[in-house]
């Protein structure tokens, strides 16, 4: 029901918005709120900069928290389970306990108003429910595989590379998704660290159709329309991924 509401204003005339009762087949239909919600958005810019942060971000993420799965999963070190509990336990610190010690970080490293702030901090980890998601997943995998592989003189890199990660697309299939939605619609990341109109993201530009004391709904919802394709075909596309990555994973959890 929103949705079909956000369709149907998208493609009405300011002054059909809100009439009662409700018409859901906009007469006329104006196609031309897209075109106008483009131009206020400089659509084309916005898309470059979500497009590159949202694909590195998703690299780095599962890069990482597959490198950091294996790790805890299948090598045995001093402190593993120790480090573990602790990487888990950052999952109950909320983000804004560590929001200014990181922009000062990177006021340091001189990134404000750079896209790099947003890419970086998927390249560390890529945060501890990924880990602990692929962690799972990796002890799925029967432990023979590794041992044949060393007896073929594997070393734990190409063991992990070349036999366990091919093995992983389901969990790796999820995080992207995950990755991928939460980088795309992300609001707050952009608002902080970007200041140049030129450097936001799409999230930020929706905001441009909120004046102090109105807010322009055809132009908005025809904006979050385009906005909004591209998290759903990644999900429909990814989705049996997706499904079986979570299951699988938390079958032994």
């Amino acid at each position: 029901m929103p949705f079909a509401w956000m369709l149907s204003t998208s493609l009405k005339k300011s002054g059909a918005v809100f009439q009662f009762p409700p018409q859901w087949i906009p007469d006329p239909v104006v196609w031309g709120n897209y075109v106008t919600a483009m131009k206020v958005m400089d659509f084309p810019v916005l898309l470059k900069n979500t497009v590159l942060v949202t694909s590195l971000s998703m690299v780095g993420a599962m890069a990482t928290s597959a490198l950091a799965a294996y790790s805890f999963a299948r090598l045995r070190f001093p402190g593993r389970d120790l480090i573990f509990i602790v990487v888990l336990a950052t999952m109950m610190l909320p983000g804004w306990v560590t929001l200014i010690p990181v922009y000062i970080i990177f006021r340091n490293l001189r990134m404000i108003n750079t896209l790099w702030p947003l890419i970086i901090p998927s390249f560390f980890g890529g945060g501890a429910f990924n880990i602990f998601l692929l962690r799972q997943f990796f002890m799925t995998l029967p432990y023979e595989l590794d041992d044949a592989a060393r007896i073929d003189g594997c070393s734990n890199f190409r063991t992990f590379w070349n036999i366990l990660l091919p093995l992983c697309k389901p969990a790796l299939g999820a995080i992207a998704v995950f990755q991928f939605v939460a980088h795309w619609n992300d609001f707050f990341g952009p608002l902080v660290y970007l200041h140049s109109a030129e450097k936001m993201t799409l999230a930020v530009g929706l905001y441009r159709f909120k004046g102090p004391f109105s807010v322009e709904w055809n132009y908005l919802m025809a904006a979050t329309v385009m906005v909004a394709i591209a998290p759903i075909v990644v999900y429909f596309l990814a989705q049996r991924y997706f499904i079986e990555g979570v299951v699988m994973s938390g079958m032994k959890a």
